[in-house]
């Protein structure tokens, strides 16, 4: 039985909030996206924030567009859950005959995604764990996921501000198609895709900013401050006072390089993990339901930990230091 459109009286009414802003003065296409997962509401009160500033003239744009998306989901956030029939950030690209709800947000959302040149998509995570950038692969002619402009998005994610940058999602993604059996093929990977893998697709970039932990007080102010800090690299407006361009200190980039699943209800945690808590090579990490340990592969971090992962899901990815160098002059 296929899944209906519309599960409740109330989705059939549903539509996406835009916030549009262009300047006399021609400039860069911003894209700033929040609540694409219900339960993650950082994003949304940044880009709140942002927009009390215009309506109170404390924010002015100088050059270009912008477009502000404060609920990307409108389903999801509603139930305050992550998804509302599944995951907004999986499987996004159009598709003519759209099989579920966020099948038919992406039919809206991809065109907008399409004519920016920059994307900003604001998330939070379920473990605790201090807030994070996440960039697409290098530059690339490859299948998978072919790109040109990984030094403009590295240095989008230096002057972002936090203290880590992660890479490597779509390359580990595939692999954990691969080790659990399936076919590694086109519409396979696709499941992989998001709306930052979608915006490369269309020629521009994008950074994924993980703002801290779901109810961290603090990732509203993450998700604000990476906003402002994108508009002042992109020359679009000024910085507020107090706020500075950057940090001094460099983040500390990471690469992904595995994914462990959850194969039993029983599977459990050694202890309670944090994303990015460190791990030495053979430290046990979880306990499979028969006892057998799971450890840490190589000297590294652990990374989305998921205590409440289904069997089949992830459960955990590791990271490594990666050896890459962003560099913020381009």
């Amino acid at each position: 039985m296929s899944t209906p459109l519309f599960d409740d009286a109330a989705t059939a009414t549903d539509s996406l909030r835009l916030h549009a802003f262009a300047s006399l003065n021609p400039g860069p296409r911003l894209l700033v996206i929040g609540g694409v997962h219900g339960d993650e509401t950082c994003g949304t009160e940044g880009i709140a924030r942002v927009l009390a500033e215009f309506d109170a003239g404390d924010l002015h744009l100088l050059r270009g567009e912008l477009t502000l998306v404060p609920v990307a989901n409108p389903l999801a956030r509603r139930r305050l859950q992550r998804e509302g029939q599944r995951n907004l950030n999986r499987l996004f690209r159009p598709s003519e005959t759209p099989a579920d709800y966020e099948a038919r947000i992406t039919n809206r959302l991809a065109p907008v995604i399409a004519r920016h040149d920059v994307l900003l998509d604001l998330h939070s995570f379920q473990s605790e764990g201090e807030a994070f950038a996440m960039i697409g692969p290098r530059d690339n002619s490859g299948s998978l996921e072919p790109f040109a402009r990984a030094q403009e998005e590295g240095r989008l994610a230096l002057h972002i501000g936090t203290p880590i940058v992660v890479e490597g999602w779509l390359d580990i993604y595939a692999a954990g198609l691969a080790q659990r059996g399936a076919a590694v093929d086109e519409a396979a990977i696709d499941f992989g895709r998001g709306t930052n893998e979608y915006i490369r697709s269309c020629g521009g970039y994008g950074v994924t900013l993980e703002c801290g932990q779901h109810q961290d007080p603090q990732a509203p102010e993450v998700a604000w401050a990476a906003i402002r800090r994108t508009l002042a690299l992109l020359g679009m407006a000024a910085l507020p006072p107090g706020l500075s361009a950057a940090p001094p200190q460099p983040p500390q980039l990471l690469r992904l390089a595995s994914v462990t699943d959850r194969l039993h209800e029983d599977d459990s945690f050694v202890r309670d993990w944090a994303t990015f808590d460190p791990v030495q090579r053979g430290e046990p990490v979880g306990m499979r339901h028969d006892g057998t340990l799971v450890s840490a592969p190589d000297d590294g971090f652990i990374v989305f930990p998921n205590a409440m992962a289904l069997p089949g899901a992830e459960w955990f990815y590791f990271a490594r230091p990666s050896e890459r160098v962003l560099d913020p002059t381009v």
